[in-house]
């Protein structure tokens, strides 16, 4: 939805009919994951991918249907065959797809109410009605209780309320998924399946230390989808003019800043500065947090200095086992800019669990998690 926003923000505004298509579930092998869109408006333009190219052509269709009043609809797309290439998924997997439009100027005014609290990077999550004993297409804005009420409803009191509570707890878990009710929200039933869809700020990437190698880092992890903060105690070097694409660039001793700011298990730490005087306080810091990923520059000789220093302020093996260090997966890099991806091929492999060999190496399912 992100990678759209601009585009489907700016149809709300002008009052543009569209069609949504939403991945709500994966099987398999897949392209995109669940909350992945595709618009198509009145005019028939499509911005926005669900299969990286395999199903749009029929989903555009499909798209149209429901613009001209075909009404709400899931659609399923599977292996594709020799009788139904055109509209199979190449990679084995299976998708389903939510087609729901936008049309009055109250659904589209909806619509970009939502659209913009995602643009904010305010949390917000979205509960939709596919199938069973309510409307299809019956859509609940969720926000966390101290933000502002829902919005819209799925049909009952009840089911609104137990959609609620499960909303905000999958949006503090920054989980997207499909759940099952009665129709007036009983628990342990499965007579209504709803997607919900949850939108938590970007996670956070912090870089320390102001070096080429911290600019190149800050580049792909804008790419990536985090939001970055380098962070330097020197001001001749923490400067926006060297940090162009970082979302604020803080001059602070590193450990002091990260002592000071919001840490969360989604957040990524990337030490780049190679100074005891730096690494260490901010390294025991970073340590007492709960970030998904602390990776550490240097040789290893001096990180096997850095882990006899740590243990000399009373950092324990648990803990020291946390680094990563040397940063980065063994590619070969030597530049900046191939330091930067062997750095993020270790965060994605941290963040999924994956071997980080090569997939041609490897036999099974490509994304981790499947089960064929």
């Amino acid at each position: 939805m992100r990678d759209i926003l601009p585009d489907l923000r700016a149809r709300c505004a002008d009052g543009v009919p569209l069609a949504l298509a939403t991945v709500v579930a994966v099987h398999g092998s897949a392209p995109r994951d669940p909350g992945a869109v595709m618009a198509v408006d009145a005019a028939g333009t499509v911005v926005g991918s669900v299969s990286g190219g395999c199903v749009e052509g029929d989903l555009y269709e499909v798209a149209r249907e429901v613009l001209a009043g075909a009404g709400p609809r899931v659609v399923a797309y599977g292996i594709s065959d020799d009788e139904a290439f055109g509209v199979g998924l190449t990679c084995g997997g299976t998708i389903e797809v939510l087609v729901r439009r936008y049309v009055s100027a109250a659904e589209l005014a909806d619509l970009g109410a939502l659209l913009d609290l995602i643009a904010d990077d305010r949390p917000v999550a979205e509960a939709t009605v596919l199938s069973g004993a309510a409307e299809t297409g019956a859509r609940l804005v969720v926000r966390p209780s101290d933000a502002g009420p829902t919005t819209g409803t799925l049909g009952s009191e009840g089911l609104d309320a137990a959609v609620t509570d499960d909303a905000r707890g999958l949006l503090a878990q920054g989980h997207t998924t499909i759940q099952w009710y009665g129709a007036h929200g009983q628990r342990r039933m499965q007579e209504v399946a709803v997607f919900i869809r949850t939108y938590a700020p970007p996670p956070r990437m912090l870089v320390f230390g102001a070096i080429d190698h911290a600019a190149a880092t800050a580049r792909i992890g804008s790419f990536l989808g985090y939001r970055v903060t380098v962070c330097d105690a020197r001001p001749a070097f923490a400067t926006r003019e060297r940090f162009p694409t970082a979302d604020e660039v803080v001059r602070a001793w590193p450990h002091t800043y990260l002592e000071s700011t919001e840490v969360d298990a989604r957040t990524v730490i990337c030490v780049l500065t190679h100074d005891p005087k730096f690494d260490v306080p901010l390294l025991l810091a970073a340590l007492r947090t709960p970030a998904a990923y602390i990776g550490v520059m240097g040789s290893r000789r001096t990180h096997h200095d850095r882990l006899a220093r740590l243990r000399e302020a009373g950092a324990d093996e648990a803990a020291l086992a946390r680094l990563a260090s040397p940063v980065g997966l063994d590619l070969g890099a030597r530049t900046p800019e191939e330091t930067a991806v062997s750095i993020a091929a270790e965060v994605i492999q941290h963040r999924w669990g994956g071997t980080g060999r090569p997939l041609g190496e490897l036999t099974g399912a490509i994304h981790h998690g499947e089960t064929s």
